[in-house]
């Protein structure tokens, strides 16, 4: 690791994020959405807080919404969704997220691919899981199932959250 990288990540260290959890689902609700509450259960057990949580169903123009109001809310600095991430009709989450991500992390999504192909085989390249800025906030698309959201929170997201905090230029308010 580079001196500088090695500095930015020392310096990094105790940042954390108060996040929102967004589920997109037209058969779920907040009491059946195991992906949700896995995210929560995460985030919260590595030190972060949540701020909201809810529920939209599979409706670009919801969706939309929903995410340009948490985005805007300055007491945000990340936003995870979960569902609408395969390339089923209805499943129109990435497009909704591409809109809105102004700094992609290409690697976030190339990385969960390959980290699902080593557990589930070709099927990973059902997700279009993708993650970024959208203006300063973190945003990152993960797909319903908590298996997939278990990896990428605990082999990506999280260790890398303190980081892209920093590099982003720390919390919002």
């Amino acid at each position: 690791m580079n001196p500088t990288s090695a500095r930015h990540r020392q310096e990094a260290a105790d940042l954390t994020a108060r996040f929102c959890v967004l589920t997109i689902s037209d058969t779920r609700t907040l009491q059946t959405d195991a992906g949700g509450a896995a995210i929560i259960t995460m985030m919260k057990e590595a030190g972060h807080e949540l701020v909201s949580r809810g529920l939209v169903p599979d409706e670009p123009a919801r969706i939309e919404v929903e995410l340009r109001s948490l985005l805007d809310d300055p007491n945000v600095d990340l936003v995870v969704t979960t569902g609408g991430t395969g390339i089923a009709p209805r499943d129109t989450t990435i497009e909704v997220v591409d809109r809105l991500l102004n700094r992609r992390l290409e690697g976030f999504g190339e990385l969960f691919r390959m980290l699902s192909y080593q557990e589930i085989g070709a099927a990973a390249m059902l997700s279009r899981a993708t993650g970024g800025l959208a203006g300063n906030r973190l945003l990152f698309a993960l797909p319903g199932s908590p298996h997939a959201i278990e990896l990428a929170l605990s082999k990506l997201i999280l260790p890398e959250l303190p980081h892209l905090l920093f590099e982003r230029g720390g919390r919002t308010g």
